[in-house]
């Protein structure tokens, strides 16, 4: 198939738009729970999840002004929990499907943008991936898009990883499908240009999108995430980034996770500016905090990252990943001791941890 990738980044300075609903644009980060699923009968449980979804957005658009974009965590419908991999599979969503046609239609009743993370498959062309994306629905009620997760953050789970199917796992096949211009998307619509994702601790990746002419980057956790890195998004870009985390749950917690163990807890979702000001903050509950985004005028003045290339190309050039690109393409890890045997195979570093 082939794909025109022929400028990704402008020479000027500038990048594409299209033309603004309004000069000022309404966001929010919904901070809400997150409720695991039962993998040997999963429906009733993504049920209720869905439902809670749909009221959760009635609620973030019930009072005060209506919000432009609800940016919700990563996994509202799917959940997380541990799962064997067929489960996993079993209970992943489809992308369109009936669990997005429902918030589609919240979408298009509020005139508003929906991102939300999600497990999901793609029978046709994906058969056994599970993958991990980012999802907008638009104003119309349709999928305005869906983009991958770049690649999995590796080595913070000691004897586990992750056997979801990143971009960079299925990197030649994806590549051949969709072409260059979708490993790192950026989606211009009439609120602003947004990139979209759930990879925390890799700058490199949103440094492309600022690059790529993003004006809004919508990133997602859920467990926790570093409030710095978020920020420096934002100060490094000089545009404005939003986090959404999930809730502590007042409705028990997660089968097999604390509240609390992974790499931050519960809480704290953010809207940030350029040079990295905070414009809202979220407490540890659930809560929707909203800024109002000046586009038109930042606009204006706003140019892509201004970056001496030259001086970190030849690095760049020699710097060699830890392991290949493309390994689901040979082989899908059985579960995640299994991605871990797999990785450490595979892992060209002389210590793998």
């Amino acid at each position: 198939m082939d794909h025109n990738n022929s400028e990704m980044v402008q020479e000027d300075g500038g990048y594409a738009t299209v033309d603004l609903r309004r000069d000022t644009v309404a966001t929010a980060v919904v901070q809400t729970r997150v409720g695991g699923v039962n993998g040997e009968n999963p429906k009733p449980d993504l049920r209720r999840n869905l439902d809670y979804f749909l009221e959760c957005i009635d609620i973030a658009q019930g009072f005060g002004p209506p919000n432009d974009l609800l940016l919700f965590h990563e996994f509202p419908i799917t959940g997380f929990s541990n799962w064997t991999r067929e489960q996993h599979y079993e209970l992943a969503i489809e992308v369109p499907g009936p669990e997005v046609e429902a918030v589609g239609k919240k979408a298009k009743q509020y005139g508003c943008y929906i991102v939300f993370g999600t497990y999901a498959k793609d029978l046709e062309d994906w058969p056994g991936h599970i993958l991990h994306l980012m999802v907008m629905v638009g104003p119309s009620g349709d999928v305005i898009a869906k983009h991958w997760k770049q690649r999995n953050v590796r080595g913070m789970f000691p004897g586990s990883e992750q056997y979801t199917s990143s971009i960079y796992d299925v990197y030649d096949r994806f590549v051949e499908l969709y072409g260059l211009d979708a490993v790192v998307p950026v989606v211009q619509t009439d609120i602003g240009n947004i990139a979209m994702s759930a990879v925390q601790f890799e700058p490199e990746l949103f440094r492309c999108m600022a690059l790529k002419g993003a004006e809004i980057i919508c990133r997602v956790a859920t467990g926790g995430f570093e409030y710095e890195d978020m920020r420096l998004t934002s100060y490094h870009n000089s545009l404005y980034t939003m986090i959404t985390n999930n809730s502590v749950s007042t409705h028990g917690r997660t089968p097999g996770f604390f509240e609390d163990e992974n790499y931050g807890g519960p809480g704290r979702s953010a809207i940030f500016g350029p040079r990295g000001v905070t414009l809202a903050e979220c407490g540890l509950f659930e809560s929707r905090k909203t800024a109002m985004l000046p586009m038109a005028e930042f606009r204006q003045r706003h140019r892509i990252p201004d970056v001496h290339m030259a001086l970190y190309r030849p690095v760049l050039e020699q710097y060699r990943e830890r392991y290949d690109h493309s390994g689901y393409l040979e082989y899908l890890p059985k579960d995640k001791r299994d991605a871990f045997r797999v990785f450490q195979e595979k892992s060209r570093w002389t210590h793998y941890w």
